[in-house]
Order: C-alpha cells, then structure tokens, then sequence
C-alpha cells in the first residue's frame, strides 16, 4: 500500500482503475469521472456509525463498522479483484482516513498492489478547482442568443483547436428553454469534476475556447475559480443579424411540442411580464413560432446587452458575420485566434 498525491494518483489512472469506497450517496453527489463504487458501507451504516462515533465513541464506532463489514467482506474484495488491472487499484475515501485504509488492506490481501489518496476526494476536489487559478490561455466565445457559439465550440473542436463544451458537460443549453431535449443535468459537484476532467487532458501551453455562460448553467454552477479566471480572459464577440438568429432558433427548438415551450415561456414570466408571456402564450397554440422567437429574443438580446460586460475585464474583439454557417465561422475565429 502506498499513498500517492492527487497528480500522480491521476496519472496512474489512465491505466490503473480507480475504487470508490465511500457510500453511494457520497458517490452519486459527486466522484471522480470514471471512478467505480465498491463502498466500504451502505448508506444506512454510515449513518449509523456516524451517530455512534458522536455520541458513543471512536472504539464503538469502529466495533459497530467492523460487524457491518465482516460479512460483505469476501464479495468486497472479489469485486476489487475482477475490476483490477495490471493486479493494481487505486484506492480513496473521503479523506485518505480508515475507510481507504480498510479496503486497500483487504484488496492487497487478495494479492493486489494499492496506491491511496493522500487527502482522498477532498484533495482531489481541492487540487481540480486550484488548476484553474493561474491558467492565462482561455478565449471565451461570446455572443447574443441564438448565436449558435455551441455549434460553433464544436466545429472548432472538429478543426483541431481546443475547447471545453461548458453546455454539453452540463446538459443544458443556458436558457429558460436549456433542459428542452437533454438529459438530466448531473450535480453540480459531478459537473465541476467533469470540467476539470476535459481541463486536465487538454494541452496547457496552448489556449483553450469555451463558450461564455454565466455563473450558473441550468442548475448547476461553474467553480469559482474558473469563472474567476474567464472574467479576466481573452473574449472573442460575433454578431448575428436577429433574423438569422431566429432562423437558426426555428431549426433548434420548432420540433418540441407545443406544452414544452409554453412551459419554458412559463419560467421567464415574472421578469419577461405577464402580458408578453399571454400573447407569447397565444401564439404558440397558434404555431406561430417565428413571431414568438422574434419577441424572445428582443427579450434575451436587451438582458445579453446589460450583462455580457458586466463582469468581463478585457474588452471583446469583434467578429461580425451576416451567417451562420458554423464551418465559415470557425475557420475565420481560428485565424482570429493564432493572430494574437
């Protein structure tokens, strides 16, 4: 058994599997991507053995863990074995405490070679969110609604430079209307390790696009330090004539049904007003979609101008472009981008 710091526990983790020992619920709140749950306890008896340790005592505590453990032991340590590769695991808990310590000792009986976090999740959470700190390369794509910045992230993505789809590891596409035709959106501990994942296998010494969001995507938010660090970095604006916007809106949301979008409207009632969300209302059961993307965007295209400088320290370089076709687009902001 040896206990290894974050970076060199994943780096080994390209070819080493990683074992989760804490509970499900700690596992599904957040874990590293990738990472298999083989929990030391249930959920229940972590609880349980929580409680005791507060109001009993360590030495309780542990006699009471050890009962839970002693039967599921030969199926904890027969799992490890069938999941090992290489005859070697990576082992964490929440801290590097007893639970990471427990398992190891039980794979390493089955004749396994153990390498512990040192610090567990809470180093690792640690060590993703300090990455972002002094990174200096990001560009950040900005652009009113409708823009198509996340077909155009992509298409740079196709063209060999490099990107983080912020609204992809999200399952969300920002707006009211964001969750329309994803999946549901992973926790917003889940989504930072995701980031910094995609972070962490991208080349530091060139830059990196993302798309600019605000501190929230849908229901999660982005790590402070990242969104510390895009406020302070470069940003590329393009503008889109609205009518081209809207035609390109028309192709992303006219296939949802009728009481999806009303429901969508339905979130932006209270700051789009009660009389405009009615007539967008109306005009939906009437499907006239293009009248209804036309006033959604005068409502989103007013709120973009108030915040898109809000919290940005660089002024924005200016791309403008009386299209959308996201090939032509990209390939003009990569020369944009290895002018600078």
């Amino acid at each position: 058994m040896k206990y290894i710091d974050t970076k060199e526990f994943l780096e080994l983790s390209n070819s080493i599997p990683i074992i989760d020992v804490r509970a499900p619920l700690e596992y599904e709140n957040g874990h590293i991507p990738g990472a298999i749950n083989i929990p030391l306890f249930s959920n229940e008896e972590r609880e349980k053995i929580g409680t005791t340790y507060k109001h009993v005592g360590k030495l309780n505590a542990i006699e009471e863990g050890l009962n839970f453990v002693g039967p599921k032991m030969s199926q904890m340590a027969i799992r490890g074995l069938k999941v090992s590769k290489k005859k070697s695991l990576l082992v964490h808990c929440w801290r590097g405490g007893m639970r990471s310590k427990s398992m190891a000792w039980l794979f390493e009986l089955m004749g396994l070679h153990c390498y512990v976090l040192d610090g567990g999740y809470k180093a690792y959470r640690k060590h993703g969110l300090d990455e972002f700190k002094n990174f200096n390369r990001f560009i950040i794509l900005q652009g009113a609604t409708g823009s198509g910045k996340t077909y155009i992230i992509k298409e740079l993505a196709k063209q060999g430079d490099q990107v983080i789809d912020l609204e992809g590891l999200a399952n969300h596409k920002g707006s009211a209307f964001g969750a329309l035709g994803e999946a549901n959106q992973p926790t917003t501990q889940q989504f930072q390790n995701n980031v910094f994942e995609q972070f962490d296998k991208l080349d530091k010494s060139k830059h990196i696009w993302l798309e600019g969001e605000s501190r929230t995507i849908g229901k999660v938010y982005l790590p402070e330090t990242l969104w510390d660090v895009m406020n302070t970095s470069r940003v590329v604006e393009i503008n889109i004539p609205q009518e081209e916007r809207v035609k390109h809106l028309l192709k992303d949301y006219g296939k949802f049904e009728t009481t999806e979008l009303i429901e969508s409207v339905e979130k932006i009632r209270k700051r789009f007003g009660n009389d405009k969300t009615k007539i967008c209302v109306e005009l939906l059961q009437e499907n006239k979609l293009a009248e209804v993307t036309k006033m959604l965007l005068d409502y989103y295209d007013k709120a973009y101008t108030f915040s898109r400088d809000k919290y940005k320290k660089q002024k924005p370089q200016q791309e403008n472009f009386d299209h959308m076709n996201f090939d032509i687009i990209a390939k003009k902001l990569l020369l944009t981008a290895h002018k600078a």
